[in-house]
């Protein structure tokens, strides 16, 4: 409730500074410029800017929060030990960009999967938040075809592996999309947005 949408705002400082410029339809994300942050039980609890990203279920209902702790510049997260922390109910849910039909891409990181939301602002996206998470995701009934915006780790192929037997199970077509680096925005920020066409050809086809 204390938040505020991030235009103008560190948050958009901190995204655009990761090669996230196009910002539209992330109404999931919103800027918070005196966030709480408690490094133990035994600590002071300190304050920083912060991006809060709201967690929700199928019926877009609020479950839980994402919070992103950033630098007082807005270049880089803060300089803490856990400067990204999630609570609430997430299993299963997760952080949406649109609102999924028969289309969905996923992945694990906020910023992973606005990344290729660059090359593919139409297309609705969900960020599950960790690879067991993303592994975990529930399907909406309408889904039919699931793309998985996968990490390049071994934390990823088993979020993958896991996702792509429960999706088949489920009657929905999975496909993978693989980064060419570590994951979607090492690329987008390492080899530009022509990479991230790159990585996402089967998807941009079918977008168009």
């Amino acid at each position: 409730a204390m938040s505020q949408p991030i235009g103008g705002t560190l948050a958009e400082i901190y995204l655009n500074g990761r090669a996230i410029t196009s910002l539209s339809g992330i109404t999931a994300l919103r800027y918070h410029a005196r966030c709480y942050y408690k490094p133990d039980e035994h600590s002071p609890t300190e304050i920083w800017p912060a991006i809060v990203a709201s967690v929700t279920d199928l019926d877009g209902n609020q479950t839980g929060a994402h919070r992103t702790w950033l630098a007082p510049d807005g270049s880089a997260r803060a300089p803490i030990e856990s400067p990204r922390r999630a609570m609430g109910d997430l299993l299963g849910h997760g952080v949406r960009f649109g609102v999924a039909g028969e289309v969905l891409a996923v992945g694990e990181g906020i910023e992973t999967v606005l990344s290729p939301r660059q090359v593919l602002p139409r297309m609705p996206m969900l960020a599950a938040l960790s690879a067991a998470h993303l592994a975990a995701i529930l399907f909406p009934p309408s889904l039919r075809r699931l793309y998985v915006v996968r990490d390049n780790d071994r934390a990823g192929d088993g979020a993958r592996n896991t996702l792509i037997k429960r999706a088949n199970a489920a009657g929905i077509e999975a496909i993978v999309i693989s980064p060419q680096l570590g994951d979607f925005n090492e690329d987008l920020r390492a080899l530009g947005i022509q990479a991230e066409q790159v990585d996402m050809r089967e998807a941009v086809l079918l977008e168009e």
